[in-house]
């Protein structure tokens, strides 16, 4: 990554050959239990972890499972290095020994593994939006780092990683990590990542995507939640909502998973925020719809929030 800024991160997930997918990971327990069990490994370089993590398997995709999981559970994102673009610890060994980085200094130690590995995997720089203000409005360097790894020679063999996403999330100020392990960023869901990231090289963008940098910040902002319950065709498409008080807007996505008990939406933020608005919705299979008036002429940012959790951000535009 030439310049790296990253403010927030929240999210990741995956499976084993032919294929891999949210449904399928179930099946990395088993190594995401050894790699818990082998701890910190705080007294190693990154060689003799790489080593240790990955020696108790045989599929690539295992090793790689495991290094993502040390990864995401032993390396913090650096709240002050972010905030300053800072990224002078962002080799490897650095990374280890500090146990914190930016989003590059994970992805250079994903790739750094995965190498000693023998799997193939490369470094990605790209841009997300993480606040519904970043809608339409576009990152004036790239914000964000992240991997692909290939297990096959057909381009259906490559695949996304997020480690940093995965570890957790910075508060809006930038001054306060929280860790939050989420599994869906590894070997995540191409169609949603592709939502989620946009790679500054086109030519890592694997599959269908947005089709421009503009197009992709006048997409909605997708949290950890959308790939937790593994998201799909969530509408309204474009993420600034332009409506009128007399007006009903309608909301509708796909997923996988359990059934949703509650969805609400959290209109503004902080001190003007609303108190979270129960919706009446409807469930036909894995599809999820509702409608809503808005009652206040302004403009806001707008959560969609499934059993507790933000799924999705908009902003909305409502006059009379």
């Amino acid at each position: 990554m030439k310049n790296a800024v990253v403010v927030l991160f929240l999210l990741a997930g995956i499976c084993i050959h032919p294929s891999y997918g949210q449904s399928d990971a179930k099946k990395y327990k088993p190594v995401d239990d050894i790699v818990q069990k082998l701890g910190a490994l705080t007294a190693f370089n990154v060689a003799t972890i790489g080593d240790t993590i990955t020696r108790p398997f045989s599929g690539k995709d295992e090793k790689a499972r495991a290094i993502f999981y040390w990864i995401a559970n032993n390396i913090a994102l650096d709240p002050k290095a972010i905030r300053g673009n800072d990224q002078k610890n962002s080799l490897p060994e650095l990374v280890v020994k500090n146990r914190k980085a930016t989003p590059l200094g994970f992805s250079l130690l994903v790739q750094e593994m995965c190498s000693m590995a023998n799997i193939r995997c490369l470094s990605v720089d790209g841009y997300l939006k993480n606040f519904p203000e970043d809608i339409n409005n576009k990152a004036d360097e790239i914000n964000h780092s992240w991997n692909v790894v290939q297990l096959g020679q057909s381009p259906e063999q490559w695949y996304y990683v997020d480690a940093a996403r995965a570890s957790g999330f910075l508060d809006k100020k930038m001054s306060t990590f929280t860790k939050y392990f989420t599994s869906e960023y590894f070997f995540a869901d191409k169609a949603l990542f592709n939502l989620d990231h946009y790679p500054d090289n086109g030519a890592w963008q694997l599959g269908g995507g947005p089709k421009s940098i503009k197009d992709f910040y006048a997409l909605p902002v997708f949290s950890n939640a959308s790939y937790e319950y593994g998201l799909k065709q969530p509408m309204p498409v474009s993420g600034l909502i332009k409506t009128k008080i007399k007006n009903s807007t309608t909301f509708s996505f796909n997923y996988n998973g359990a059934p949703i008990a509650k969805i609400e939406l959290l209109i503004g933020e902080g001190k003007t925020a609303l108190k979270p608005e129960p919706m009446n919705f409807t469930a036909s299979g894995s599809t999820v719809s509702f409608t809503y008036q808005f009652k206040k002429e302004d403009t806001y940012p707008v959560s969609v929030v499934v059993d507790g959790k933000d799924l999705l951000q908009y902003f909305v535009e409502v006059t009379e």
